[in-house]
């Protein structure tokens, strides 16, 4: 039965595959800040939803303005919005194929022409289609590409107001999906927000609207409940920017959506691990499961869905094993029952706090090129689930995932990590806490007044759009 359902699910994203991918040609976006100036950052607010996990941020779409709730999806290919429900806009077109919009979508073939129905936004003929997935739920289907217009957020700094302003961006490619596409998602989301590696992202349709362009460059600072995600190099909490440690940013050549075309690359973020060790001590782990082979399975990648990071069996028995004895032995931690989904749990009165959360024993993550390690330290490395209760905040990924290593949400919270696709490279702050700053501090620093003095600003984030920040130096 189990191989049945498999086989029917191939030959529907075959069908999806096969039906909607067509060739189209260039387009160049614009960006109309209102007050007439290109920004020098463009701005996405998030929010932790506390029963899904998920990292939720808001932007206004079409005309008029209607806010939307978007589940975030580091990987995720493009933002795509459930059409299902009455979608009014005046502003709205779909991309049509042979159009110049088409080139963004990626790897089109073929165009929609089975539109039976009254024209609507998500139903037209003639028009460029993609696969769109719920990467939460592992759900697909075939979506109109359409244009419209959104608003996000800029910081009113350059002109010396404190605050936030909307910045509008017209004709934004995103992608049509179903109402069936939400199961899954926080409640109140409409879609999903996807900052992949893919001309249909954030980044790159960002990146294409300002000429003199902010780069590719953008940063995340996650926390557990609010932070941000900074559309441009970072140059502000100099001190944490100048202590990232750089990951090489690898290509998955092999795709890891739910449904995809076989000569479609990954659009997620893989970075170069060469080794994992607790207290300094490595883990003795199988060294070509940190590689990705030819068929893309192993590897290392970051990811918003996956809410914890998830190891392939045999390393996270590795780590875990290491964990505990340094915790035993050394901290005198004392182990108790585990509580799902997690292997390894503890007594939490018996653990001391400190400014990086509970005193445990440090795991740290040694990248390819070999200048520093990412340390993982008590508040991303532990979770709470009980009032005595706190537990290794790692997931068995079972015996063969196709990912040997999901970095997940909660260890990336309250550190900073900037996407540099441009050099490919990720840089990660390791915990802001020691330091006294946290992500939900990085957003009061955006919303707050800084003055601009016509090179960068002096007391909020980024310096100007032309302007790298130090770290890059």
């Amino acid at each position: 039965m189990a191989a049945l359902t498999q086989n029917i699910f191939l030959v529907l994203c075959l069908t999806l595959l096969l039906t909607i991918f067509s060739p189209c040609k260039s387009s160049i976006i614009s960006i109309n800040p209102n007050n007439g100036q290109p920004p020098l950052l463009l701005y996405l607010p998030v929010r932790k939803d506390a029963d899904t996990l998920q990292y939720v941020t808001v932007i206004q779409q079409r005309t008029p303005p209607v806010p939307l709730n978007l589940t975030l999806d580091l990987g995720g290919r493009q933002l795509w919005v459930d059409c299902d429900q009455p979608y009014i806009s005046s502003t709205y077109s779909p991309a049509r194929c042979g159009s110049p919009h088409c080139s963004l979508v990626a790897d089109s073939r073929s165009c929609f022409n089975d539109c039976f129905f009254q024209s609507q936004p998500g139903c037209h003929n003639d028009t460029c289609g993609l696969v769109v997935d719920n990467s939460v739920a592992g759900i697909v289907t075939g979506g109109e590409v359409g244009m419209d217009v959104i608003y996000v957020e800029a910081p009113a700094a350059m002109r010396g107001i404190s605050g936030m302003e909307m910045v509008s961006v017209p004709e934004f490619l995103f992608t049509c999906g179903a109402s069936f596409l939400l199961e899954g998602l926080a409640d109140g989301v409409s879609g999903m927000a996807g900052l992949g590696r893919t001309k249909m992202s954030f980044p790159s349709q960002f990146s294409a609207a300002i000429s003199g362009g902010m780069g590719k460059t953008f940063s995340l600072c996650l926390g557990p409940t609010t932070g941000a995600v900074l559309f441009a190099p970072p140059a502000g909490y100099s001190d944490v920017a100048n202590s990232l440690v750089f990951a090489p940013l690898l290509t998955n050549p092999v795709s890891t959506a739910t449904c995809h075309n076989d000569s479609e690359a990954s659009s997620e973020y893989f970075v170069g691990v060469k080794s994992i060790k607790v207290n300094g001590t490595p883990v003795k782990v199988n060294a070509t499961l940190l590689s990705i082979d030819e068929q893309g399975r192993g590897g290392t990648k970051i990811s918003t869905v996956d809410p914890y990071t998830v190891l392939e069996r045999s390393i996270y028995d590795a780590v875990l094993n290491a964990f505990v004895v340094e915790a035993s032995g050394k901290y005198n931690m004392t182990r108790i029952s585990s509580v799902g989904p997690f292997g390894a749990c503890f007594n939490a009165s018996g653990i001391r706090i400190t400014r990086y959360g509970p005193a445990v024993p440090t795991i740290e993550v040694e990248f390819e090129n070999g200048v520093a390690a990412w340390r993982i330290l008590g508040a991303n490395s532990m979770v709470r689930v009980g009032d005595e209760v706190t537990c290794l905040g790692l997931v068995d990924g079972g015996a063969n995932p196709r990912t040997a290593v999901v970095i997940g949400g909660h260890q990336l919270e309250d550190n900073l990590v900037v996407f540099d696709a441009e050099r490919s490279r990720v840089g990660l702050s390791g915990s802001m806490l020691g330091r006294g700053r946290s992500c939900a501090g990085f957003v009061d620093r955006i919303t707050t007044f800084g003055s601009y003095n016509g090179s960068g600003f002096d007391s909020l984030i980024l310096g100007p759009v032309n302007k790298i920040g130090p770290f890059f130096s």
